[in-house]
Parts: structure tokens; sequence; C-alpha cells
């Protein structure tokens, strides 16, 4: 190969900047939506929460101290994927719970981390079982969420947040973080934010029947919907809820809905 073709062979394995700047600044404007429609459902009180997505090599932050309702591409900070901060505002200080979440699932490109009304008031109780706090009452939750277990409590902005992913040997998508709210990763920005409004609408519905005979969807019909839909459910379907009559549909070997339906209505 001459000088001249190899030259021309580097160039063209280099990215193109305004290529990479483009698809960052694509990023950056799905990101300030998903925001606002985090605010928009209610799930992100005051400056609270913060939401990321990885974009190739960078990663993509609210900055600190910002309001997801309010957002706009300057508010956004620049991360490598190791959580050093590149550029932009100073981002959350849940960098760690992000990175641990994305390290949880590299498949993942995005994690939103709110602290919404209903899964902080879960995130206060006892969990339902050791696996999940949320106990399988509605097939919505288990379609797009799974198991939800609850992390132990560390203050807001500790690291050790990040560890308490990493180290639990349980899959999972969403955690309820003790006293505090709800993390929740997903392959796209998209996936994340229903993923999350879902969740906290099962933490709604949780609460709402928290004390009363609970019926829940039979174990059987549990592991058909999170085997179909590819979420996660490790534990017995009915432990924690031994008191409760559980729902036999009529049949466990119903098609799923084709993958992306989410609630009938």
């Amino acid at each position: 190969m001459s000088g001249a073709d190899a030259r021309t062979t580097t160039r063209a394995a280099e990215p193109d900047p305004l290529e990479t700047a483009a698809a960052h600044a694509s990023a950056g404007r799905l990101l300030v939506a998903a925001g606002r429609a985090l605010v928009a459902a209610g799930l992100s009180p005051g400056s609270s929460g913060n939401v990321s997505v990885r974009d190739g090599d960078r990663l993509l932050m609210t900055g600190t101290g910002t309001q997801l309702g309010d957002l706009a591409p300057d508010d956004l900070s620049v991360l490598d994927l190791a959580g050093a901060h590149l550029g932009g505002p100073a981002p959350s200080k849940e960098v760690a719970l992000h990175l641990a979440m994305y390290a949880k699932d590299p498949a993942h490109t995005a994690v939103v981390h709110v602290h919404s009304p209903s899964a902080v008031a879960l995130s206060c109780l006892e969990p339902w079982s050791a696996h999940s706090a949320v106990p399988p009452l509605t097939p919505y939750a288990l379609m797009r969420v799974g198991q939800v277990p609850l992390l132990p409590f560390v203050a807001p902005g500790d690291p050790a947040m990040g560890a308490l992913v990493g180290d639990s040997p349980l899959p999972f998508r969403a955690a309820l973080l003790s006293n505090h709210g709800a993390v929740v990763s997903g392959e796209d920005l998209d996936r994340a934010v229903q993923s999350t409004i879902e969740l906290e609408e099962a933490c709604r519905i949780a609460l709402l029947t928290q004390g009363a005979a609970r019926r829940l969807i039979a174990p059987d019909q549990v592991r058909a919907i999170t085997a179909a839909w590819g979420m996660p459910w490790t534990g017995p379907a009915d432990e924690g809820g031994a008191s409760s009559a559980a729902v036999s549909p009529a049949s466990s070997a119903s098609v799923p809905p084709a993958a992306g339906e989410g609630r009938d209505n």
C-alpha cells in the first residue's frame, strides 16, 4: 500500500467531527424531551431527578440542580464512560448510580432516576419480597419492568449507591432506593421513560392495595409474561404474598402483544 493509500485509509477510519457533533446534538434533544416528559407525568418535583443517555463513547447527563421540565441543551453535562467530566455544567451527584446501571446491562443506553411520590412512598415500606418490592398485581408492570428489588439506604450522591447496584446478585432494570426513589434503565430513552412511568403506576397500585387481601397474578402467568417480554423475574411469583389469593387466568399459553405495545388503552 502506498503512503497516500495508507493516509486515505486512516482518514476513512476516523469519525467525521461534524457527524459526531450532530449525533451528540440529537442525543441532547432527546434527553431534553425525556426530562420534560417525566415532569409532565408528575414524576420529578422541583429540581429532583436526573437522566442520562449513552451516546457512543460519551454520556450526556443532566447537570446538578437543573429542573427536568426546563432543560436546555446547555444544561447537559458531558462525561466519558468512566464518569470523568469532559464539558458542560457539573453533572448530577448521582453519576455513580448511573454508571452502575450501565454496567449492569451494557445493552441499555439510558438511565432515569426520579423521586416520584409513589415510588418514594413504597421505598419507605418493607419490600413485598426479597427479589421485588413491587408485587405482581398488573401485567403491565411485568411487561415493562419485571422485578424491582429494594436496595438499602445510602445518602443521595454517595458513591456507595453504585456499589449497591453492582453488588446485587439480582438481575433488574429498575430498583427502588430505600427512602429515596427509583432508578430505571432502558435500551433507549423512550423505553427508560416509559418503564419509569409504569413503575410509578405499579407503586401507586401497590400502595392502594396495601393491607388488603390482594389477588396476585398467578405464578405461572408471572413467569410467562416476564419471559415473553424479556423482563427479569427470578424469585417465586407468590413469595411474600402467601396470604393473597392468586388470580389464575384461563390459559398461560396466550400469545403476548407485539414488542413495543403497552397498556391496552
